[in-house]
């Protein structure tokens, strides 16, 4: 048999779970106003920064009335000086300039409208971020608030995920997170906890929390599965064995100790109690103590009392399946 030695470590625990990766910013930009699409000033799939045009909306019939209203307000502006200066030598009344200068401040008004819903025809990013896959093509006729292209921030991202209730007492803001994701296989991203929400869903009676993970190559999108791990402080003295020591049971865990006996190498079965795995280790709460001896592999045909001989020449890896 191969064989392996209680060891006392200090371990990280990790409060495990699974969640989502959410932008910092991430919309779908969106039209405020009605038109034809005249122009489309980007690609699909690059960077943009906040305030590059993104599509233009035909704005013809607008500029049109936009030069009518600045035609009326010019011809206000000129009533009103012209009366202005028949008010100083009382040559017109009071009320009539009042209503001369009510009808500028009217045609000022006309022109800032008209100006403001020409800009809203040149659709603009709302921030930096990088551009999706665009869902118009040049003549398309938009409604309001039709969704053009998905604009996201990709550094730093977000990853969202729930803890139980009981986990409240461990976590708070600042406490370092380890994420994984399918795509990057043995890869891991390491952030902090950056929001707790601020109650427990009364359906799972779970918390929500919010990490904050730097990313700054965007190899993380929104979206992502992720494996999150929040670590916990530091642990002494924790007593651990190689998994494949443990034979794991429904009527509970056991090892086989070994014990020299009239200077013959003995095994008994030890029940044992098991706590958390990390690394290819378990830890073991109680039924070992530090520096005992136990069968790491070929514990499959052994019994009580009978003798053995050790060869830890080869061993199984850390997570190789158990014999019953």
């Amino acid at each position: 048999v191969a064989s392996a030695r209680v060891e006392a470590q200090t371990w990280a625990p990790r409060l495990a779970a699974v969640g989502s990766l959410v932008a910092v910013q991430g919309i779908d930009v969106a039209n405020e106003v009605p038109g034809l699409v005249r122009e489309i000033k980007f690609d699909s799939g690059l960077a943009v920064k906040a305030g590059d045009v993104l599509i233009q909306i035909d704005d013809a019939v607008d500029q049109a009335d936009l030069l009518g209203l600045l035609a009326q307000r010019d011809l206000a502006q000129i009533k009103v000086r012209r009366l202005q200066s028949l008010l100083k030598d009382r040559s017109t009344s009071q009320s009539d300039f009042d209503e001369a200068k009510a009808q500028l401040d009217g045609a000022e008004a006309a022109v800032t409208a008209k100006r403001a819903t020409i800009a809203k025809k040149r659709v603009v990013a709302p921030f930096s971020g990088l551009l999706g896959i665009r869902k118009v093509d040049l003549g398309d006729y938009l409604p309001a608030g039709s969704p053009i292209v998905p604009l996201n921030t990709l550094d730093p991202v977000y990853v969202d995920y729930m803890l139980p209730e009981r986990e409240l007492t461990k976590i708070s803001v600042g406490q370092p997170v380890v994420v994984t994701v399918a795509a990057y296989p043995g890869r891991e991203f390491k952030g902090r906890i950056s929001a707790l929400d601020s109650g427990v869903d009364v359906k799972t009676r779970n918390l929500r929390v919010r990490a904050t993970l730097p990313n700054p190559d965007g190899t993380l999108r929104p979206g992502m599965f992720a494996e999150v791990a929040t670590l916990l402080p530091d642990r002494g003295g924790v007593l651990t064995l190689p998994r494949t020591a443990i034979t794991f049971a429904p009527y509970g865990s056991s090892v086989f100790l070994i014990e020299e006996k009239e200077g013959q190498l003995l095994v008994q079965r030890r029940p044992v109690t098991t706590g958390g795995a990390q690394d290819g280790r378990v830890e073991i709460v109680s039924g070992l103590a530090d520096g005992d001896r136990v069968v790491a592999a070929g514990q499959v045909k052994l019994r009580n009392g009978q003798q053995v001989k050790i060869d830890d020449s080869v061993r199984p890896a850390p997570d190789a399946p158990l014999g019953p």
